[in-house]
């Protein structure tokens, strides 16, 4: 006797679509509250919600715009020192427009809040490729660089901190705050030649812009 070959495909079709469900991506939580949602696939519940998002947001104006919105109020919950509620402006700002540089920028100093120096060297980095010529963002890539030397002891950091400061005086050759950092970073050369050099120029800028523990190692006074 032949058996039904229904009951069959009943089964292998119920096996498949079982099968096809495993294979969704879980959502993980709380991504939205990590940079660029931490480099994490998205489940397809967040992927609806991110284009309801656009969609809204495209309804009022263009997406350029509305991504300065959004990191406008980064920048105003990064000041409150609210790092959860400012990623998630700065990754809404990277959703509507993901070549806006002060995203990047914004998310490098909110990490730097948190104290991950190394973390936020990508995002300085990027912005600064996206929108060179920014000299505060030269700076705060410098106390990135700066801090990752004094977490590793690794002299690229400290060499690539001085870069950046070379960059920014190029920028803003009057500024007094770049050259005390530029003389606070040579501080750390047994060599202190470059760190003299560097104290004169801050001091014929401002005499005050010297930290004065860089100081009184110097002089000291």
């Amino acid at each position: 006797m032949i058996k039904s070959l229904k009951p069959i495909l009943l089964s292998l079709i119920t096996f498949l679509t079982m099968a096809g469900c495993s294979q969704k991506q879980p959502c993980t939580d709380g991504i939205n509250t990590l940079p660029l949602f931490g480099g994490v696939k998205k489940c397809d519940e967040q992927i609806g919600f991110d284009k309801k998002f656009i969609a809204a947001s495209d309804k009022t104006m263009d997406r350029k715009q509305a991504a300065e919105k959004y990191v406008k109020m980064g920048w105003h919950y990064a000041y409150q020192k609210k790092a959860d509620t400012a990623i998630m402006r700065f990754n809404q700002a990277w959703l509507l427009d993901s070549l806006n540089a002060d995203t990047y920028w914004g998310l490098g100093n909110v990490l730097i809040m948190q104290g991950k120096f190394k973390e936020s060297l990508p995002y300085f980095e990027k912005s600064a490729r996206l929108k060179p010529g920014n000299s505060r963002l030269l700076q705060d890539m410098s106390t990135s660089y700066g801090n990752a030397f004094f977490e590793t002891k690794n002299q690229k950091y400290l060499n690539a901190a001085i870069a950046a400061l070379y960059d920014a005086a190029k920028l803003e050759p009057r500024n007094a705050g770049i050259f005390a950092q530029l003389t606070g970073a040579y501080s750390y050369f047994a060599n202190k030649d470059s760190a003299y050099k560097y104290l004169k120029i801050t001091d014929g800028l401002d005499p005050k812009a010297v930290n004065p523990k860089v100081r009184k190692l110097l002089t000291g006074k």
